[in-house]
């Protein structure tokens, strides 16, 4: 559609046609206007049809979370707490496709934190356990128990009940304030609204904040909705954000302030301030790469609108033979380092294993290796597989290395320079352009032996490199350096997760 507004609106504003009668081309664009607005609306409605659940998911839902709460409160008023529901149930936002809510205890911000821990975890344990569920323990920053009753997911958290935000002992303390907010703010009207911009982001990839996905959260989907009234006025909006985008709802910053607050937050590219808590960016989680790809898809969608947009895209794994042709095509060398993924939460998981990408790539090229990573990836199915992947420009090296050393005038720097290397220079030291010059052996020929001398050492050199801590744990246990493309499709066939994610890697991407 914003190819045409633009076409419209040069002939309507050129000197001609205000000459010739503005009106007859103002009302064609008008035309063409309605004509992609009910466009919109017959493909929201094919949407609606994904994003709301069915009457039988409701009662199932609202039924469940109405007995749990009960639970919860009945056990949780034995101490002295309270007991709220949270999520996506609130407001009636949830998708089909994720059945599930949360409640949070809120206990006297004077009980220890190992206290709030022990009673909400045996609450927790005993309210699942009595619902005929299961459950097993994950953490944030506390522990909190995380069941599944009759196919539904309920988390069951601990925190503390503070009076302001300015008063969290914990990230999950502001939870029932953004509960409240969202209850006084978001009209019941604009429910399908979020449900439609949820699951665009989910059939795109990019909905949850979690380190993994690096997207949007489902509040940060609320707020948009709250913000610009609509699903089709968010998208239009997200096509004119420029890198440090601040939306501030509640108005708490001048706008002659704004340069100031994008340093505080700063290399942050969507700054949503939350309402609840003015210090807090609520899209901080976002990377570049989704708030591009939103972006993107928003324009694409607005211009073609199609009920794509709101279908998951069905990935096949990357087969050998398009491996091979990809790989002469682009001429480079992919080399694997596989290994156990350390039985941490995926929060923790993923800013190591990317962390360790970063540190391998800069060991890689340090100067006097001199080999080029052109890209890198990570992929973790968080059960049996980690994977580094490496595209490497260039792996491999000729034996013999030039090592330029200080100009001859510095008389101090050349007498250590000739002293290191006279005995191992296999030609020099000789002057160049004034600077001492030696060839050497290349202690490494080849990216691989390389990696393979650096990952093998004991754990606590690997912790001393900069290896991250968990991931350096698992690598001393052992590890697997990979570059064949028999071998790699052997991987493709025992994780079709990582065939994908390598299609995936190979997609063009065009973000602009």
């Amino acid at each position: 559609m914003a190819k045409y507004k633009d076409f419209y609106f040069s002939l309507y504003n050129s000197d001609k046609i205000k000459k010739d009668g503005a009106c007859r081309w103002k009302t064609l664009y008008k035309k063409h206007e309605i004509i992609f607005m009910k466009k919109y609306q017959d493909i929201l409605k094919k949407a609606l049809t994904i994003v709301r659940p069915t009457p039988s998911q409701q009662k199932k839902l609202h039924s469940l979370s109405k007995k749990t709460l009960s639970l919860v409160k009945k056990e949780v008023k034995k101490v002295g707490g309270k007991a709220i529901l949270a999520g996506s149930i609130v407001k009636d936002v949830w998708l089909p496709s994720k059945m599930e809510f949360d409640i949070f205890i809120l206990f006297p911000p004077t009980f220890t934190e190992k206290k709030l821990e022990n009673l909400g975890l045996k609450i927790g344990k005993k309210v699942i356990t009595k619902l005929k569920g299961s459950f097993k323990i994950e953490y944030a920053e506390h522990p909190y128990v995380c069941g599944n009753i009759d196919g539904v997911d309920v988390d069951i958290v601990p925190c503390y009940e503070v009076k302001s935000t300015e008063e969290l002992k914990s990230a999950v303390d502001r939870t029932p304030f953004h509960v409240k907010y969202i209850e006084k703010k978001l009209p019941l009207k604009l429910s399908n609204d979020v449900r439609l911009l949820k699951q665009f982001l989910n059939a795109n990839e990019m909905y949850g904040a979690d380190a993994k996905t690096q997207g949007f959260s489902g509040y940060a989907c609320e707020l948009l909705i709250i913000r610009y009234k609509s699903f089709i006025n968010v998208l239009k909006a997200a096509v004119k954000w420029q890198p440090g985008e601040i939306i501030d709802i509640e108005k708490y910053y001048e706008k002659e302030n704004y340069q100031r607050l994008r340093s505080i937050f700063k290399n942050q590219t969507l700054i949503l301030i939350d309402p609840t808590d003015r210090k807090r960016n609520t899209t901080a989680a976002l990377s570049a790469q989704n708030f591009f790809k939103f972006k993107k898809c928003a324009k694409e969608f607005l211009e073609r609108p199609s009920i794509d947009f709101f279908l998951p895209k069905k990935w096949k794994p990357m087969t050998e033979e398009e491996l091979i042709r990809k790989l002469i095509e682009r001429k480079t060398e992919l080399i694997l380092i596989t290994f156990s993924p350390p039985a941490v939460i995926s929060d923790i998981l993923w800013p190591q294993l990317r962390r360790f990408a970063d540190r391998i790539q800069n060991i890689l090229e340090e100067t006097k290796y001199e080999f080029k990573v052109l890209r890198k990836d990570v992929y973790s199915n968080e059960k049996d597989l980690a994977v580094v992947l490496l595209e490497m420009e260039i792996s491999r090296l000729p034996v013999i290395q030039k090592r330029i050393g200080p100009i001859v005038f510095d008389l101090d720097d050349s007498e250590r320079f000739i002293k290191k290397y006279k005995d191992m220079a296999i030609l020099g030291p000789y002057i160049e352009n004034n600077y001492w010059v030696v060839e050497i052996k290349r202690h490494f020929l080849t990216a691989q032996e390389k990696l393979l001398d650096t990952l093998s050492k004991p754990l606590d050199i690997l912790l001393a490199k900069g290896i991250p801590n968990y991931i350096a744990q698992e690598l001393a246990k052992g590890f697997q350096i990979i570059s064949e493309t028999s071998k790699i499709a052997d991987l493709i066939k025992k994780d079709e997760g990582f065939g994908i994610f390598l299609r995936k890697y190979f997609e063009e991407k065009n973000l602009a």
